[in-house]
């Protein structure tokens, strides 16, 4: 195999790894964005316990769906991860002040978090190199 062609399957591999990262990620935060915007019973239930009123409810899973789409497009990715970052990191903190379990709940958003960093850097180019280390 030449080595042009073994850097393409590295990339290929690489770009599929980040896709999948991120898709996992967003399925989530889709699935997340959708029940606040329908108010299920769990939803307000969850909101009555985190100390938010019901009726932001439908507001949050508009924020969320937003910075999906962001996080979506290509050209916007970048943003759009900064934007989960802070929306995840919102989370982290009503969950700390209600005190909830570290691992089930303050940190799940920090492995969402993860995941959308994790798969943007796998298929991202620009920001790969942004952040590379330089020798």
């Amino acid at each position: 195999m030449t080595p042009s062609a073994q850097v393409n399957l590295t990339s290929r591999k690489r770009l599929w790894a980040g896709r999948i990262l991120s898709g996992g990620a967003v399925l989530f935060l889709l699935f997340d964005s959708v029940i606040k915007l329908m108010m299920i019973a769990p939803v307000v239930e969850s909101f009555a316990r985190l100390g938010y009123p019901v009726g932001i409810s439908r507001t949050i899973g508009l924020l969320e769906l937003v910075c999906i789409v962001v996080y979506l497009i290509p050209h916007t990715a970048v943003l759009g991860a900064v934007l989960l970052t802070g929306y995840l990191g919102g989370a982290v903190a009503t969950h700390v002040r209600v005190g909830d379990p570290l691992f089930s709940h303050v940190l799940f958003p920090v492995y969402v978090g993860v995941l959308i960093w994790g798969g943007l850097y796998l298929r991202d180019d620009r920001l790969r190199n942004f952040i590379a280390p330089r020798g």
